[in-house]
């Protein structure tokens, strides 16, 4: 079990800390480096080590914005994750939404923007609330579970996986996955084992590809097969990356808010009372939850011209990493930023990322966290630790792994 009750001891030069190790991230709060970096160097380098070459970290709220907006002079297509990044590249560079940019981002985005609008994911979202509230009632029915396996895993994977097509005999399957293609739950992640649960998802996305090609449905996956995107259908690799991006992007980030806000909630009941009581709104709350669990720690890129940032030069082909764990917690932007407040306004958080690469799916998001939020004030009294909670191993995502809970039944 990894606690985060530490924070990262105060080196003698910034230099120290290697923001590539998952350990640093799993076992320490983070908290007063970022605070640190944002006051003394907000656009630090971190020199070369022993996960990789040299790269820029970016930590204050203006700067990471102006980063993710502009993606001329910093582009997403050579990686968008430090790791990816650090091993020289992306594989799926110009093929998947999350690595292109410009006219190709522009097309592609357009093709997807439908099936996530709010129109369209009506059905889902009424699905995702139905069977929020049936895991709910169950977890509270047996009155001890692990929030973060029984419940928080189940939702956003579900309404991805409708939009998607993947039968229900599959997400189990699916969910293993998806939980080692960027993460460990065990300690440091293991390359190879990485590696292969990439590779599973896009060979299993490439054989459903190939069926909506014969027999095509009413999803996402079949509207790729048949979209056709400046002028010309997509290649078979095009749409699993994208399928892959979409699964990933869909799954992890929100069951890690999930479990974080129910986390946090435990912690303060003070907060947990204004939900229960409508004191705070519930769409308020879920910003405040998205800000606050920042699942997405980082989003990377590559200089593509030389630039100032900030005060600090940097050179055409530098690794920029930004990260919104430090600009969602800074002090120029929000009050009393390292307090959770359900009512929190305005809530400008950059969970959601920014610029022309705003998560495609942050509606949905939102509804499923919503949904849990509603489920959780109407069918539970009280909830506490039932044992300690876990960590997760990685660089990019931030969450818990494991969140035992005891859940006291709301009396009508």
């Amino acid at each position: 079990m990894t606690m985060k009750t530490r924070p990262v001891p105060d080196p003698v030069a910034l230099d120290e800390v290697d923001l590539a190790d998952p350990l640093l991230h799993a076992r320490h709060d983070l908290g007063p480096l970022w605070r640190r970096l944002r006051a003394e160097d907000p656009v630090h380098w971190q020199p070369e080590g022993r996960h990789g070459p040299g790269f820029w970290v970016v930590s204050g709220y203006a700067d990471v914005a102006a980063v993710l907006g502009d993606s001329e002079t910093f582009t997403s297509e050579r990686g968008n994750v430090l790791d990816t990044l650090l091993a020289g590249g992306d594989s799926a560079a110009g093929k998947m939404l999350a690595v292109t940019d410009s006219r190709p981002h522009q097309a592609l985005r357009s093709a997807l923007l439908k099936p996530f609008s709010p129109r369209s994911l009506e059905v889902v979202v009424d699905s995702v609330r139905r069977g929020t509230r049936r895991l709910v009632a169950e977890a509270v029915e047996r009155g001890t579970a692990d929030f973060a396996a029984d419940v928080a895993a189940h939702i956003p994977l579900a309404a991805i996986c409708d939009l998607l097509g993947v039968p229900a005999a599959d997400r189990g399957h699916i969910i293993s996955l998806t939980s080692s293609a960027l993460s460990s739950a065990d300690g440091v992640p293991d390359e190879e084992a990485t590696w292969s649960s990439r590779n599973g998802l896009l060979l299993y996305f490439s054989e459903l590809a190939a069926e909506r090609r014969r027999k095509p449905y009413d999803d996402v996956v079949s509207l790729l097969v048949n979209r056709e995107v400046d002028g010309r259908p997509l290649t078979h690799e095009e749409i699993v990356f994208n399928c892959y991006s979409i699964i990933m992007g869909g799954h992890e980030t929100t069951r890690f808010a999930m479990v974080g806000g129910l986390h946090a909630l435990m912690e303060r009941p003070g907060q947990w009372r204004a939900l229960k009581s409508g004191a705070v709104s519930t769409s308020s709350a879920v910003e405040e939850v998205l800000r606050w669990t920042t699942p997405a720690l980082h989003s990377g890129r590559t200089a593509a011209q030389d630039v100032l940032l900030g005060d600090r030069f940097v050179e055409e082909g530098d690794i920029v990493t930004v990260w919104m764990a430090s600009a969602n917690r800074d002090e120029r932007v929000f009050d009393r930023p390292d307090v959770l407040d359900l009512s929190r306004s305005p809530n400008k958080h950059l969970s959601f990322a920014y610029g022309p690469h705003f998560c495609l799916g942050a509606f949905l998001a939102r509804a499923e966290l919503s949904a849990l939020l509603e489920s959780l004030r109407d069918l539970v009294a009280e909830a506490e630790p039932a044992g300690e909670p876990e960590y997760v191993y990685s660089n990019f995502l931030s969450g818990l792994s494991a969140l035992p809970v005891t859940f006291h039944a709301e009396t009508l």
